[in-house]
């Protein structure tokens, strides 16, 4: 094998997972089969205790667990997190995303469940669940399952559109615990080729809106009378996926979390500038790195078939530059290491067919039910300062959107420390954010004051 076949080889690898377009930014996306999971021989089920499901304590709070990668995750109503790991001892509990043991009391076994959680009593959440191998777009067929709360009493029912993930969403989705834990119903499904439904992983928001669609018939169908409110649930890449599906669906209401209005290719834009930026340097570094953005974007955009003349000549300006190596986006850094001649062999191998240019505003108009918009004030993945601004415009039109904003978190709603290195070390979820959520499912009112830290407004 020459030279040049060795280094396009091995690039391909990397830009396979990085330069795929929206990927979110989980530190426990699954690498490993459930059955490597100490003491899981599967998929938890919602509502079985071996393992997985939700607990409602005697305090009036509540806590769920799923899988993660290295063992399961936990998470309370208020926004505590954690991990269970199974040890030589036994299961061991770690406190948000770091490598400290809890100090607090927390009583937990796979074979039994949670026992205790600070002193407060446990008791498993009684559901029901109904799987269901259903049709999406192109005929492919996709797993999906519907959870609802034990009892006869019509309740909400959210659709969850996954966002850029490939693992299965039957498994690892949390808010298959979390929403019928506060009484909602939920329908999940596993993402096209990802979990056990068919199919080729894409990101053509296009095919994965017309599935979105199928589940949410799907859902609607096996809910029958039990079937409230109904909606979609989007976050991060499901915020472009959801309001498309919202345009034939016809929902009761739509949310998205940490999701963004501009399109891929402007988000990696505003992610390589606020890099810059955050890096300390002034607005003319800003200017050139989101220069460099838009012409990575538009190779990228080309599938790797044009624009490297423009690409190459601003690397040649810019590569000496101190802030040079700070522009690193969502996959400008990526594409700004290698030369045209790799690009134009290991870039195609990528392709998942991303929407790079969909533009989600004009889709958002489109609809006209209640919208609930949840953005991380911090987000460093899908920076949030387009986003608020066009909602709010839209708001001041008098369109039913409410925008909640949480200062200071990043994306998934995940708080931190700034560790000494400028590193962030994610520590929480936002409180409130949960609740808010099952909130406008019932169509209680979001309003300011309720929520920890939210800044909440709605038309006017």
């Amino acid at each position: 094998m020459g030279k040049f076949s060795i280094l396009a080889v091995a690039v391909a690898t990397s830009l396979l997972t990085c330069c795929a377009g929206r990927m979110p930014g989980l530190p426990e996306v699954p690498s490993l089969p459930v059955s490597a999971i100490p003491g899981l021989t599967q998929g938890p089920v919602a509502g079985d205790p071996a393992c997985g499901g939700s607990w409602r304590l005697d305090d009036g709070g509540g806590v769920t667990v799923t899988p993660i990668d290295e063992g399961l995750r936990w998470r309370s109503l208020d926004g505590q997190t954690g991990r269970f790991v199974f040890e030589k001892i036994g299961w061991q509990a770690y406190s948000g995303w770091t490598n400290q043991l809890e100090t607090r009391q927390i009583d937990y076994a796979c074979e039994t469940g949670l026992s205790y959680f600070e002193g407060a009593t446990a008791a498993p959440v009684a559901v029901t669940t109904q799987d269901i191998v259903f049709t999406g777009a192109r005929g492919t067929k996709l797993a999906g399952r519907l959870i609802l709360p034990v009892g006869d009493e019509p309740v909400p029912v959210v659709v969850q559109v996954h966002g850029s993930e490939r693992y299965s969403a039957l498994v690892h989705d949390a808010f298959q615990h979390l929403l019928p834990l506060q009484g909602v119903g939920v329908f999940v499904y596993d993402k096209r080729g990802s979990g056990t439904s068919k199919g080729d992983y894409t990101q053509d928001f296009s095919v994965l809106a017309t599935d979105a669609a199928a589940a949410a018939a799907e859902a609607r169908r096996l809910a029958g009378a039990r079937l409230g409110r109904f909606g979609l649930h989007g976050a991060s890449q499901g915020g472009w996926v959801a309001p498309m599906a919202a345009r034939s669906v016809k929902p009761d209401f739509v949310i998205v979390s940490y999701g963004v209005l501009e399109s891929p290719l402007a988000e990696n834009r505003a992610q390589t500038i606020q890099d810059v930026a955050e890096a300390g340097f002034g607005p003319q570094a800003q200017m050139a790195a989101g220069m460099l953005a838009d012409a990575a974007g538009a190779v990228m955009a080309s599938d790797f078939k044009s624009g490297y003349v423009e690409l190459e000549a601003l690397k040649k300006i810019y590569r000496s530059e101190p802030w040079y190596r700070y522009a690193k986006g969502e996959f400008t850094g990526e594409m700004l290491q290698y030369s045209d001649v790799v690009l134009r062999v290991a870039g195609p191998l990528r392709s998942v067919d991303t929407s790079w240019r969909h533009e989600g505003e004009p889709v958002l108009r489109g609809i006209n039910v209640p919208v609930l918009w949840v953005l991380a004030g911090a987000d460093r993945e899908a920076p949030p300062a387009y986003t608020r601004s066009r909602l709010k415009t839209m708001q001041y039109e008098g369109r039913p959107i409410t925008l909640a904003e949480y200062p200071g978190y990043d994306h998934d709603m995940r708080g931190f420390d700034i560790l000494p290195d400028g590193s962030r070390q994610f520590t929480h979820i936002a409180p409130g954010y949960f609740r808010m959520v099952a909130d406008f499912s019932r169509g209680i009112p979001v309003v300011p004051g309720a929520y920890g830290d939210a800044i909440i407004s709605s038309s006017r």
